[in-house]
């Protein structure tokens, strides 16, 4: 491949997560010369965070329903991850020397369920393709004439590129390194930024004090929850959850946190509604609610007849009046879509990945700043989310993947 600046070009590429990291792949294999920063002392932190308790890579699932859980961007996101499948990303692993697997949720993970082994392999493979790595280098922003400026140990460096990567992740996890102080610098030079916002998060919920002393950090398994978003669609997810001091949180809230915070933002409050017996119908659940008990208590009785007790039997009494075990039809109601109020969603550095970022109608379609040309972004800093299970790690490194071609294919036949 000609490059239109001459043989050997070189690329900075800012940020050391997945995304960075595949297009310093990308670019170095081609022959290009990349220069890799990242502010931290080392790169792939919350990469490695993310798999301490299993590393889920990607997931097994068709191509339509996983593209789906992108939600209103997947029309943009559909061919970044159509260039980079996830059994494309599984077979790139394996180049790594890394085995994987399926697991019994269709979740995909390497065979040693960690990170660590992935990221060594990985970066040696970087190193070895001549990658030069930066760490402890903040960058800060354009200087006056367009150099990178970076804060390091030793003070402020610039740096000239032929072309600019910035994957600098979003807003969670600060002390890993995505803590979203690029928002300004980017938004200084006219680039369209939506602000950053929790995904992947928990929520508030007012416990009474007697409910959160007796069951905070219990798990609510085999549940169904379900909620309406701002534009009036449905939205329902089966699995379970953890209630917590301040409200609940887990895979099952998370897989619906997107709607429910956009709904607390409309509205300033959303309502998430609990089936604590998904396997039995309304019907089913009405008859045995109003089956006899007898002398038994009422406790009791749901416990036998409908499986409700511990944490669920807590959630029944906390989210409804003392008048609906009076009425069998209506507490049969409550046990099939129980009403749980939720206030607010937690700090955005609490959550596991954030929403929001640059838009993608500021991007050409090679992930160029239409603002900045020579300046592509990637990862989890445009403008997209996706839930976990492995969606995030495949858009990161897909959109990696896609903003390197994208420079390449700049370099190689831009005239500016």
């Amino acid at each position: 491949m000609s490059f239109r600046t001459g043989s050997a070009p070189r690329v900075a590429v800012i940020g050391g997560g997945p995304s960075g990291l595949m297009a310093a792949e990308v670019l170095a294999q081609a022959g290009v010369g990349v220069d890799l920063y990242d502010a931290m002392p080392s790169v792939g932190r919350k990469f490695l965070m993310a798999g301490k308790g299993g590393m889920n890579i990607t997931h097994s699932e068709p191509r339509e329903p996983f593209l789906g859980r992108y939600g209103v961007r997947q029309a943009v996101i559909s061919p970044i991850i159509d260039a980079f499948s996830p059994d494309a990303l599984r077979a790139w692993i394996h180049q790594l020397g890394v085995e994987t697997f399926v697991g019994s949720s269709g979740r995909v993970f390497p065979t040693d369920m960690k990170a660590a082994p992935l990221l060594r392999a990985w970066l040696h493979r970087l190193r070895e393709a001549g990658v030069a790595f930066h760490v402890r280098h903040r960058w800060v922003g354009w200087s006056a004439d367009g150099d990178a400026v970076f804060v390091t140990p030793e003070g402020e460096r610039r740096v000239h590129a032929d072309a600019l990567v910035l994957a600098l992740g979003g807003g969670s996890w600060a002390r890993l390194g995505s803590d979203g102080a690029w928002v300004p610098w980017l938004r200084a030079r006219g680039v369209d930024v939506a602000p950053l916002v929790p995904s992947n998060c928990g929520f508030d919920v007012d416990w009474s004090a007697h409910f959160r002393d007796r069951f905070a950090g219990e798990p609510v398994k085999a549940v169904v929850a379900s909620c309406t978003d701002a534009g009036g669609n449905a939205w329902q997810r089966q699995g379970e959850f953890v209630v917590s001091a301040t409200g609940v949180e887990g895979s099952l809230i998370y897989a619906l946190s997107a709607p429910l915070r956009d709904m607390i933002a409309v509205q300033g409050g959303a309502t998430l509604y609990l089936d604590l017996a998904p396997g039995k119908t309304l019907d089913r659940v009405r008859a045995e609610v109003a089956h006899p008990r007898g002398s038994r208590s009422m406790a009791s009785h749901l416990q036998s007849r409908v499986g409700i007790a511990g944490v669920k039997a807590g959630l029944l009494r906390e989210c409804t009046s003392r008048e609906t075990y009076d009425d069998a039809d209506a507490l049969a109601a409550a046990i099939k879509a129980l009403p749980l109020r939720l206030r607010a969603p937690r700090p955005i550095d609490e959550a596991i990945s954030s929403a929001g970022g640059v838009r993608f109608e500021a991007l050409d379609a090679r992930l160029m700043l239409k603002a900045l040309p020579g300046v592509f972004c990637a990862g989890e800093m445009l403008d997209w989310e996706a839930p976990t299970g492995g969606y995030l790690l495949t858009g990161c490194f897909a959109s990696g993947r896609a903003a390197a071609h994208g420079v390449l294919d700049w370099l190689a036949h831009d005239d500016a």
